[in-house]
């Protein structure tokens, strides 16, 4: 699938520069959209979230056509529809770009299924140990925040992360590859003191 590459970089570079706030106005709107509409559904139903956003779009769209109308008429301008560039705009999905999307999307989902059938099928003790202290940890966090709530952090941790990332690259780095190399350490020991994880590792090599 040498083609579809360029595709999805395409794709992903608009999110790119939001996260890493290339335009500091365009990713300050994102984020502050966002939060809005995540914290109107925390508060309220879905389909009133939507139906509210939906009127006020809507009113405000009237609103300025109504405005623009008034005012070609008492300057006796003949400007157009206010919103003609926006009409006559591309807003359909090419095939190439929702073929590159579904390739995408296909190869994560496969990845996804076989990694959690080897892990919920303890081909490696190990790793389904490590997946078992995830899974235990999360009963904590679903008990500590609802599914809204970790959307919302989740949401301001895309705009901040990524940017405090690029701008403290070398310490990060540095500090994580301390905590892998302290992990794997641990994982050796614990593969070495395991008998059954030997066993598996000397069924993958045959």
């Amino acid at each position: 699938m040498p083609e579809s590459a360029p595709s999805l970089c395409t794709i992903l570079d608009p999110l790119e520069s939001l996260i890493y706030w290339r335009n500091a106005a365009r990713s300050g709107a994102a984020l502050g959209a966002g939060l809005a509409l995540l914290v109107a559904l925390a508060c309220c139903s879905v389909v009133s979230v939507l139906a509210y956003v939906s009127l006020l779009a809507l009113s405000a769209a009237v609103a300025f056509r109504l405005y623009k109308n008034v005012l070609q008429a008492v300057q006796k301008t003949n400007d157009g529809h206010p919103f003609k560039w926006l009409l006559e705009a591309e807003v359909s999905v090419s095939a190439e770009r929702a073929q590159a999307l579904a390739a995408a999307a296909t190869a994560h989902l496969n990845a996804a299924l076989y990694e959690l059938r080897r892990l919920f099928l303890v081909e490696d003790l190990v790793d389904s140990l490590k997946f078992g202290v995830l899974l235990w940890c999360l009963t904590y966090v679903g008990a500590c925040f609802n599914g809204i709530t970790l959307i919302i952090l989740g949401w301001i941790a895309l705009f901040t992360l990524p940017k405090a990332y690029e701008m403290n690259k070398a310490q990060v780095d540095a500090n994580l590859e301390l905590a892998r190399a302290k992990i794997n350490e641990i994982t050796a020991k614990v593969r070495a003191a395991v008998p059954l994880g030997r066993r598996a590792e000397g069924d993958k090599d045959k």
